[in-house]
């Protein structure tokens, strides 16, 4: 296969996360857990993971497990739009982080990217829907994707910083540890699970074993054999297609204000993957 259609793949299974999580009525613990968990048994099975990982591992894996929980959090209190639009906002938070955790300047060009996106940031928030069945507290739901956003611009950092050191083989393997500490983060608040459905176990499969874990694989292989350019803008295709599916399967939207916000988001990420890089 090649590494554009393993990537694309990738980010077709990343973007049905919304729709999927809305389709149980197991709680975000329950579901941030126990997706994890089927997730990291899939890892370790095809992936090879190292059972001895570095402190520098564990502890990007401790960022990507917040990311995770709060990924799902967000997904179920807020529209699935709200929570990738909001997440996929990293690349302000990941500038403005790179020259204390990087030593990556920030270039004067990248301002007006990143005011646009911060102009889209508060439409998504004055944007705000009424609670409905499927986002029942946009507004904390919000917020939590906020704080997914930022955590998942310093993952970027993270697994950045690991594959200086050993490659995407580190990157998997700090994934694998995030699918364990979350887990571990979710079970004191998983239990006990009343009145499952079937249908309830079939999500977690899915979102466990083809959503985050297979999407992973793919990713990790397809986006070495691509230049950095190519793969950011095939990502693009993940928040692109998230609000789609939900509101296919269930009548979900952000609204105009909140799809202007979200629009803006993903065109400045996009002309901002689209510019020349810098000369060194």
């Amino acid at each position: 296969m090649s590494g554009r259609l393993q990537v694309l793949i990738a980010a077709v299974l990343f973007s049905t996360a919304g729709v999927v999580v809305k389709a149980t009525t197991l709680s975000s613990w329950q579901v941030a857990g126990f997706r994890s968990a089927v997730a990291a048994v899939f890892l370790l099975l095809v992936a090879r993971i190292p059972l001895k990982p570095t402190w520098r591992t564990l502890g990007v894996g401790l960022i990507i497990a917040v990311t995770f929980i709060t990924f799902i959090v967000a997904n179920k209190l807020t529209t699935a739009a709200h929570a990738v639009f909001l997440q996929a906002a990293a690349p302000l938070y990941l500038v403005l982080l790179g020259p204390w955790l990087l030593g990556e300047r920030v270039h004067i060009r990248d301002l007006p990217f990143l005011g646009v996106v911060l102009i889209g940031l508060v439409l998504l928030f004055a944007g705000s829907v009424t609670p409905t069945a499927t986002a029942p507290n946009p507004v904390l739901g919000n917020i939590i994707g906020t704080a997914s956003g930022v955590t998942w611009a310093l993952v970027l950092v993270g697994v950045r910083y690991i594959s200086r050191e050993s490659g995407l083989r580190g990157a998997m393997t700090a994934t694998f540890y995030g699918n364990v500490f979350a887990f571990l983060l979710c079970l004191p608040f998983a239990f006990p699970v009343i009145d499952s459905r079937p249908v309830d176990w079939a999500v977690i499969g899915y979102l466990g074993c083809f959503q985050l874990a297979l999407a992973y694989v793919l990713l990790t292989r397809g986006i070495g054999k691509l230049p950095a350019l190519e793969a950011s803008l095939l990502l693009l295709l993940e928040p692109a297609l998230n609000p789609l599916w939900t509101f296919l399967v269930h009548g979900e939207t952000p609204g105009l204000v909140g799809s202007i916000g979200g629009g803006l988001v993903l065109m400045a990420t996009t002309a901002r993957a689209l510019r020349p890089a810098e000369p060194h």
